[in-house]
C-alpha cells in the first residue's frame, strides 16, 4: 500500500520536479537537517544507474518529492538516490560535512559538487571496515569542499538490506566537533551509569546471594550490549574489522534483554508463587523466544529486524507487574511497574520515530527514546530491589524484636520456674528430713533384724552343707543306676525283640547311632583310606574323620550297610535288627508297618541286608542276639 501511495506521488510531482525546496545556507548557518521536501528520491530497482546517467538532464526530471518526513528505502532490494538543493548566499569558507545518522545503513556513496562543475565521490556504510571512514565516528560523516556562493545539488546513493531513516544533517566542523563530544560524554554517562549499577548489584549479589541481582546484572549487560551496538559503538570499539557482527549484535543482545527482563521479573516479584498463571504465560513466552532466536542465528539472521516481537515479552512483563501489584498489593511491584511504564512509552515513541510518525517529537527524545526508557528503567528497577531489601530488612527487624521479646518471656518465665522450684525444693528437703529420721528408725529395726536373720543364716549354712554331702551321695547313685539301665537296656536288646520305642531308648537319635559307628567302625584304630595315614582331625559333619596328611574326609558311612542310605539312621538301625532277629523272615509288610516306612522301600532294604546275612552266615554263627552289629559293617572293614 505504501509502495502504491509512493508510486502516485511520484506521477503527481514528475512534472513539477522544480517544486523542490532550496535549503539557504549564511554565513551565521551551523547545522540543518533536511526533510520532507528539501529531499527528492528515485528508486534504482536493477542497482546498475551510474552517477553520470543519474545526473543528466534526462533523468533530473525523474526524481519525485519524498513522502516521508524522513526518506526510506521501502524496496530494501533497490538502490536510491536522494538529492538536495542547496544555495550559498556567501562563499562556503568554513569546513562542513554532510552526516548521515541511522548505522545499519550498508552502504553511502555521496557526490559533491566542485567549483568547476565537476562531482567528487567518497563512500562510507556498515559494511565497510571502520577505519575506512573519513571520521572516526559512529555515524557516517562526508566533507563538504569549500565552494563559491551560488546554488548547487548534492547526491547521494544509499542501499541497505534493512529498513533505514535516511537522515541527513548538514553542520559545520565547529559544530560537528561540539555536537560528537557532548555524544559521547553522554554516551560515556549512561555506559557509566550501566557499569555502576551492575557493580552495585553485583556487590549485593556477593553480599547476601539472591538470584534477583544476579538476573539484573545480565539484563543491565545484555541493555548495555544492545545501546553500543545499534549506536555503532561497539562496531567502533570492539569488531571495527568485523562488519558482518552489526548483523548479529543487536539481535543477541535484544534476546539476553527479554530473557533475562522476564527471568527478573520472576524472581523479583515472586511470581511462581503470587501469580501462578503469569508464571506459566512468562515461561511460555521464554520457550517461543529461545525458538524465534535460534530460527533467526542459524536460519535466516535477516529477521533479527523484526525488532517489534520484543513488545510482547514487554508487555507480558509489564502487565505481570501490574497484577502482582494491583491484585497482591505487593510492594515493590509499584516501582517495576513506573520502570516499564517508562520502558513501555520509549519503546512506543521509539516505533513511531522509525515509522516516520514523530513530526512533533523533538529529534534527540526521538531517536534515544529506548536508552531513555531503558535508563528510567534501570533506576526504578533499582528502587524495586531496595525496595524489597527494605522490606526484607524490616521484616528481619521484626523477627528480631520478636526474638528479643521472646527471650525476655523466657527469661520472666525462668526467674518464675526457678523461684518454685526453688520453693518446691526447701518443701521436698522438709519433707526429706522428716524420711531421713523414720529411716533412721527403719535401719535400726533392720539392724536388729539383720542380726537374727544372720543367726539363721548360719543354721542355713550347716543344714545346706549337710544337704550337699547328701547330694553328692546321690549323684553317685545315680550314675550306677544309669550305667544299670544301659546294661539293662542293651542285655535286653540282645535277649528278646524290641519295639521301635524300646529299641529308641538304646538308639534315639542320628548322633547315638552315628557315635555307635563311629567306636565300632574304628574301634581297632582310623587308618586314612587314601593314604593310610593314622592322625586325623574331626571332619564337617558329625563323626567324620579328616586325615591331616592328604586331608581327605572319611564319611561314618562309608564302608557300612547304611552307605547311601535314604531312610533315618535310627529306623535303618532297626531295620538290620528285625531281619537279624527273624533272620530274614519277616516280611516287608510287617517292617513296613513296623518302621512307618513304605513296603517297597522296606523291601529293598531288606533284601540288600538279608543278602548280606547270606554272605556271612559262617561269621554271624554262635554270636547271639548281639550279631546284628557284625552285618554293619563291611568286609573290608
Amino acid at each position: 500500500m505504501r509502495k502504491t501511495l509512493f508510486l502516485l506521488f511520484a506521477l503527481c510531482n514528475a512534472v513539477n520536479v522544480a517544486a523542490q525546496k532550496t535549503v539557504v545556507f549564511t554565513a551565521k548557518s551551523y547545522e540543518h537537517i533536511f526533510k520532507s521536501k528539501e529531499v527528492v528520491t528515485f528508486e534504482d530497482p536493477t542497482d546498475k544507474l551510474t552517477f553520470d546517467v543519474i545526473s543528466s538532464p534526462a533523468y533530473h526530471d525523474k526524481f519525485v518529492n519524498n513522502i516521508d518526513y524522513y526518506p526510506k528505502n521501502y524496496n530494501r532490494s533497490s538502490a536510491y538516490w536522494y538529492r538536495i538543493k542547496v544555495k550559498f548566499e556567501e562563499d562556503l569558507e568554513k569546513a562542513s560535512v554532510i552526516e548521515f545518522f541511522d548505522q545499519i545503513t550498508d552502504h553511502i556513496e555521496a557526490y559533491f559538487p566542485k567549483s568547476d562543475g565537476t562531482y567528487s565521490q567518497s563512500k562510507s556504510g556498515a559494511d565497510l571496515e571502520f577505519k575506512q571512514r573519513m571520521y572516526q565516528h559512529k555515524n557516517f560523516e562526508f566533507l563538504i569542499q569549500n565552494l563559491e556562493k551560488g546554488e548547487y545539488y548534492y547526491y547521494f546513493k544509499v542501499k541497505s538490506k534493512d529498513r533505514v531513516n535516511v537522515i541527513i544533517v548538514f553542520r559545520t566542523i565547529e559544530r560537528f566537533i561540539q555536537y560528537g563530544l557532548t555524544e559521547y560524554l553522554t554516551y560515556g554517562l549512561f555506559y557509566g551509569m550501566i557499569f555502576i549499577f551492575s557493580f552495585h548489584n553485583l556487590l549485593m549479589y556477593l553480599a547476601v546471594r539472591r538470584r534477583q541481582y544476579l538476573y539484573y546484572i545480565l539484563y543491565i549487560i545484555s541493555v548495555g550490549l544492545y545501546e553500543v551496538s545499534v549506536d555503532g559503538i561497539a562496531y567502533q570499539y570492539l569488531w571495527p574489522k568485523q562488519p558482518v557482527w552489526n548483523e548479529y549484535a543487536y539481535g543477541i543482545a535484544l534476546f539476553c534483554i527479554s530473557s533475562f527482563a522476564l527471568i527478573f521479573t520472576k524472581e523479583l516479584l515472586h511470581v511462581k508463587q503470587k501469580a501462578p498463571v503469569f508464571f506459566k504465560i512468562i515461561n511460555a513466552v521464554l520457550i517461543l523466544r529461545l525458538v524465534f532466536f535460534l530460527v533467526c542465528l542459524f536460519y535466516n539472521p535477516d529477521w533479527f529486524k523484526y525488532k517489534f516481537v520484543e513488545f510482547i515479552p514487554l508487555s507480558i512483563g509489564f502487565i505481570t507487574g501490574i497484577y502482582i501489584f494491583w491484585k497482591k498489593r505487593y510492594r515493590p511491584a509499584r516501582f517495576f511497574v513506573v520502570g516499564y511504564t517508562f520502558l513501555f512509552l520509549g519503546f512506543i515513541i521509539k516505533i513511531i520515530h522509525i515509522l516516520g510518525y514523530a513530526r512533533h517529537i523533538p529529534g534527540a527524545l526521538g531517536y534515544y527514546s529506548l536508552s531513555f526508557g531503558f535508563l528510567l528503567e534501570m533506576i526504578f528497577l533499582s528502587f524495586a530491589i531496595g525496595d524489597q531489601v527494605r522490606i526484607l530488612k524490616r521484616k528481619k527487624e521484626n523477627a528480631q524484636k520478636q526474638i528479643i521479646k521472646q527471650m525476655q518471656l523466657n527469661a520472666e518465665m525462668k526467674d518464675n520456674l526457678n523461684r518454685q522450684l526453688e520453693a518446691k525444693v526447701e518443701e521436698r528437703t522438709q519433707e526429706v528430713k522428716k524420711q531421713a529420721v523414720a529411716l533412721q528408725k527403719q535401719n535400726d529395726t533392720i539392724e536388729k533384724q539383720n542380726d537374727e536373720l544372720l543367726s539363721k543364716n548360719n543354721l542355713l549354712q550347716e543344714q545346706a552343707e549337710e544337704i550337699s554331702r547328701m547330694n553328692v551321695l546321690l549323684e553317685k547313685d545315680n550314675i550306677n543306676l544309669k550305667t544299670n539301665i544301659e546294661k539293662v537296656t542293651e542285655a535286653r536288646v540282645n535277649a528278646t525283640e524290641l519295639d521301635f520305642d524300646e529299641f529308641s531308648l538304646k538308639y534315639p537319635d542320628k548322633e547315638s547311632c552315628y557315635k555307635f559307628l563311629a567306636e565300632l567302625k574304628w574301634e581297632s584304630g582310623y587308618a586314612c583310606v587314601k593314604c593310610d595315614h593314622p592322625n586325623y582331625c574331626n571332619g564337617k559333619a558329625p563323626y567324620n574323620r579328616r586325615c591331616t596328611k592328604c586331608a581327605y574326609e572319611e564319611s561314618v558311612l562309608h564302608q557300612t550297610i547304611f552307605e547311601n542310605n535314604r531312610i533315618p539312621i535310627n529306623k535303618a538301625f532297626y531295620l538290620v535288627y528285625l531281619m537279624y532277629n527273624s533272620k530274614g523272615a519277616i516280611s516287608s509288610h510287617k517292617l513296613s508297618e513296623k518302621l512307618g516306612i513304605r513296603q517297597s522301600t522296606c523291601w529293598t532294604y531288606a533284601s540288600k541286608v538279608k543278602k548280606v546275612m547270606e554272605e556271612r552266615k559262617k561269621d554271624l554263627k554262635g554270636t547271639g542276639k548281639s550279631g546284628w552289629s557284625k552285618l554293619v559293617l563291611d568286609k573290608k572293614a
